[in-house]
């Protein structure tokens, strides 16, 4: 088992309650700072991997971000859209939005 700091603070523990060091044979907890009690190296783990499984089932969310026109981009294209005819939406802001949650669905 590795303790990790993600897993801790997914436990709800902040950086400040706790010191982790690793002298070359894995991880462990230096000193534990926080008045709550310390958790088991099960639990951190068990956490670790929750926090992890909530970082991936989120990666839509980053590729659609890193995808979407910049936000003066974006405010542009509803100018345009509100001085254009609503009937045409080849080139405007909800073409482009949605072509990237087309492309990048949630699951």
């Amino acid at each position: 088992m590795t303790i990790t700091s993600k897993g801790l603070e997914h436990l709800g523990f902040t950086q400040s309650e706790f010191s982790l060091q690793d002298d070359g044979e894995g991880v462990y907890i230096k000193k534990w700072l926080s008045k709550k009690s310390q958790p088991s190296e099960s639990d951190i783990t068990t956490a670790d991997k929750q926090a992890q499984a909530e970082y991936d089932s989120k990666q839509y969310a980053r590729n659609r971000a890193d995808e979407y026109p910049e936000i003066k981009e974006q405010l542009d294209l509803l100018y345009k859209d509100m001085l254009a005819d609503k009937g045409d939406k080849s080139g405007t802001w909800f073409a482009a939005v949605k072509a990237v949650k087309d492309k990048y669905a949630k699951e």
